[in-house]
């Protein structure tokens, strides 16, 4: 008869600090379908009176620009699904990253070796924020503002710092 040895859960196992980083938008969808609908009837409204003077080559271009200014908010919505998630927890820190398309990528560190690296500028703030261990550098939080980075990094320094005291 075989012997089955069952590891218990280990407590330690749970996340000490975890951040998903989405990028921000400042228009929400129901916004944009107002502002198409509003772009809509200002196009309607300016188009129609170059209509009825014969000069529909400039309801083409009218109805051009609208088509390229949805264009340009679909792409923009579609790149906002991508995310980046940051876990740290007693044994390892995990960084994945997420495409829009939904390719992922994984990094995993060891905290005790891991230290976060900060790049600042005196008028801008916090510019670049990266985790190194063992020679491997790894920017992450690039779609944070300087204060939210900053922000984040304290959060992030003061939890590695717990790991490495033994949590």
């Amino acid at each position: 008869m075989a012997a089955i040895k069952v590891t218990p859960h280990i407590p330690a196992a749970r996340p000490v600090f975890a951040a998903v980083i989405r990028p921000h938008r400042s228009l929400s969808r129901g916004s944009f379908q107002t502002l198409m609908w509003l772009s809509c009837l200002v196009t309607a409204a300016a188009g129609i009176p170059f209509l009825m003077l014969g000069f529909w080559p400039i309801v083409g271009f009218l109805v051009l620009d609208l088509t390229i200014l949805y264009l340009a908010f679909r792409s923009n919505f579609r790149d906002a699904e991508g995310f980046e998630e940051v876990e740290l927890t007693p044994l390892e820190l995990l960084v994945r990253h997420v495409t829009p398309r939904g390719e992922e990528r994984e990094w995993r560190f060891n905290p005790l070796w891991t230290r976060l690296t900060r790049e600042n500028d005196d008028e801008y703030g916090l510019q670049r924020l990266a985790l190194v261990s063992r020679g491997e550098s790894l920017v992450i939080a690039r779609e944070l503002s300087p204060p939210e980075r900053e922000s984040f990094a304290e959060e992030l320094s003061r939890a590695l710092s717990r790991v490495k005291q033994g949590y």
